[in-house]
């Protein structure tokens, strides 16, 4: 008799009948998409607890979760006669119809977590309501369910993870590593939500803890919600986190983005600090990381990764989260919308100088001296033109300031910053007069700039302080209330010439110029291309471009940007399909135009060993005091550094 083939797609091979799979194999399958390892438990089980009004989680821990995974809470608890309902596949109270699962507003809904968890480990869950006198114990394997003492809340007991799937085991790293991301999955719980404590232990020691900041009845209070907020972020990522990043708040259309966006400084080689929430529930989603990335491009110096905190409110039907079993992953109805609402949040936080803030925290902390606020001139002295040096106003994007006003200056004022060199004999004095003083002490300039101030008192409100000198040509030495200012003057001008050029160059609420091409430009597309390029012709006509089937595999691109009309136009249609398909496509065609503006701003720049007067020096602060992301220039260098007192005198041990 021969034996049967084993292998299903022979021809040979015998029939296997359709049968139903037993409803423990079924769970165990669905366990295979849920339960990854134990950090997939404890995030689903803190999702059942926050959803359950819990104040107060505490996670327990043996080896790394493998041997004992226990999640206690505070919350409503559930009735005897419906924990082994509890326990059934697809048996939730989150949702009991169509427009509920549309508008899922709870972390979970799927009804699917407890059941694989069970069948895959040793459940129990022990739990009592407000009204019950006891708590009762039911254990998922027997069946059996019995009272036990418990205070209102919850516990769900899971041993022994994956004893029943011993290949699933053998995948597992170490307890150690397997601890790590068990404490990382109640990290990203704990960063929403302010309002709830949290305590992880492991191996009976206590491994971390935040305790709550927000009360329940100030959770609607909008500034408490974002002070809560503030300290919740420092306790779980770090204080050094706030003093490195600046507070985000943007609405468009139906999104709120908030939270924190990492500075420039303080970006990491990898992306472990990037953390976004939609209605409270981390996602890893691609239109929010493209977009938080693109607002760092000309920010970030190489391959560095931003850090930052998004939260991201919106209509729950305006958002799809039944998307992944383990509902990491989201659709949005207009991710354009969300995308362009994340972009501008970040760019617009970015975009104010680094040096306001300093100065405006050092007012807030000297009471004696505090800096202006801008809305009063400052005190005349005898041979001071302190008008023309009027303190600087506070920072307003650029886009709704004349560039006169943005730089605090008229431009023919700072000709010699754009013009060439002067020469020599330009700069010497003419036959017969005094000598002119050195540039050390505050040369004479052929130009009508102010001059800065020369007493200490009068350096105080310019956040980047004033000229005292130049080193070798290349940074400025600036005396400021705080300490020593020094400046890359290079990298700083690159910044201002930069921003100036994007201001003249595009107003982005208007169509973008395009040129036509005398010869269209074709390429062979793939069918997502040619699909892209005719359901979003109008979008491409805003950009600036026009791409039309030229045959049932072909593209011809007919007109380009003016600004990139030098570029390669086949290369630029073919990343602008690609965003299409994905994302906001105005970005590529930003980052392309961009690129070239950087390149100008850097040839136009005032270069190393150019020497610069007192006058021109300041000129170059005040600049970089109201342009935005001038902490940067447009290689994502930094263009400026601080030196306290307090470091410099920890230089030369004073006071000890």
């Amino acid at each position: 008799m021969n034996e049967a083939n084993p292998n299903p797609l022979s021809p040979t091979s015998d029939r296997r009948p359709i049968r139903d799979l037993p409803d423990e194999l079924i769970s165990q399958i669905a366990a295979g998409e849920v339960v990854e390892r134990p950090a997939s438990a404890v995030r689903e089980l803190v999702d059942n607890a926050l959803d359950a009004g819990a104040t107060q989680i505490t996670v327990r821990l043996l080896a790394g979760g493998v041997r004992l995974i226990a999640v206690e809470d505070d919350g409503v608890g559930i009735p005897p006669e419906e924990l082994p309902v509890a326990l059934r596949r697809h048996a939730t109270s989150k949702i009991t119809n169509l427009h509920d699962l549309e508008a899922v507003s709870t972390m979970g809904f799927r009804g699917e977590a407890l059941a694989a968890i069970a069948s895959v480990s040793e459940t129990a869950l022990l739990s009592r309501t407000q009204d019950q006198a006891n708590g009762f114990l039911l254990d998922a394997r027997s069946g059996e369910l019995r009272p036990a003492a418990r205070s209102r809340g919850t516990t769900v007991e899971v041993k022994e993870l994956f004893f029943s799937t011993p290949a699933r085991r053998k995948f597992l790293k170490t307890d150690a590593t397997e601890l790590a991301h068990c404490v990382e999955a109640v990290r990203r719980h704990a960063l929403a939500r302010p309002d709830v404590g949290f305590a992880i232990w492991h191996e009976g020691k206590l491994v971390e803890q935040w305790r709550a900041t927000l009360d329940r009845a100030d959770i609607d209070n909008a500034d408490k919600h974002q002070e809560a907020l503030g300290r919740r972020l420092a306790d779980v990522l770090g204080a050094d986190f706030i003093e490195e990043s600046v507070a985000v708040q943007f609405k468009l259309g139906n999104a709120t983005v908030s939270g924190r966006a990492g500075l420039p400084d303080a970006a990491r080689s990898r992306a472990d600090q990037q953390f976004c929430y939609v209605n409270g529930r981390f996602v890893r989603d691609k239109v929010l990381t493209h977009a938080a990335r693109s607002a760092y491009e000309d920010v970030l110096h190489g391959q560095k990764q931003p850090v930052y905190a998004l939260f991201v409110e919106i209509d729950p039907l305006r958002v799809d989260v039944n998307v992944h079993p383990t509902k990491i992953e989201v659709r949005f109805r207009d991710s354009r919308e969300v995308h362009q609402a994340v972009r501008h949040a970040v760019e617009n936080a970015l975009a104010v100088p680094r040096a306001q803030a300093l100065a405006a925290a050092a007012a807030a902390a000297s009471e004696n001296s505090p800096l202006p606020t801008g809305n009063e001139p400052m005190a005349a002295s005898p041979g001071n033109a302190a008008t023309a040096w009027a303190p600087t106003p506070h920072w307003k994007a650029q886009s709704t300031m004349p560039f006169e006003e943005r730089v605090g200056h008229k431009v023919e004022d700072l000709q010699a910053l754009w013009g060439a060199p002067r020469s020599a004999a330009a700069d010497s004095p003419p036959a017969g007069s005094a000598a002119a003083p050195s540039a050390s002490t505050g040369a004479a300039t052929p130009i009508d700039t102010p001059r800065a101030p020369t007493t200490e008192s009068d350096a105080s409100p310019w956040p980047l302080g004033r000229a005292v000198a130049q080193i070798h040509g290349v940074y400025i030495l600036a005396e400021s209330a705080q300490g020593m200012i020094i400046v890359d003057m290079h990298a700083a001008h690159e910044r201002i010439v930069y921003e100036r050029l994007k201001s003249q160059v595009i107003d982005e609420s208007a169509r973008i110029a395009s040129q036509p091409l005398l010869i269209p430009a074709t390429f062979a597309a793939t069918p997502h291309e040619v699909a892209a390029a005719e359901s979003n012709a109008d979008t491409l006509a805003l950009l600036g471009m026009e791409i039309s089937p030229f045959s049932p595999r072909t593209l011809a691109v007919r007109a380009v940007p003016t600004a990139l009309a030098h570029g390669d136009p086949v290369e630029l249609a073919r990343s602008v399909l690609a965003e299409l398909s994905q994302h906001d496509a105005s970005t590529v065609v930003q980052r392309a135009r961009n690129e070239i503006l950087a390149t100008m701003a850097c040839h136009g720049a005032v270069r190393a060993n150019r020497k610069l007067t007192l006058d021109e020096m300041n000129a170059l602060l005040r600049q970089m005091e109201v342009t935005d992301r001038s902490d940067q220039c447009n290689h994502g260098r930094p263009t400026w550094r601080q030196l306290s007192m307090k470091e410099l005198d920890a230089l030369f041990l004073r006071g000890r």
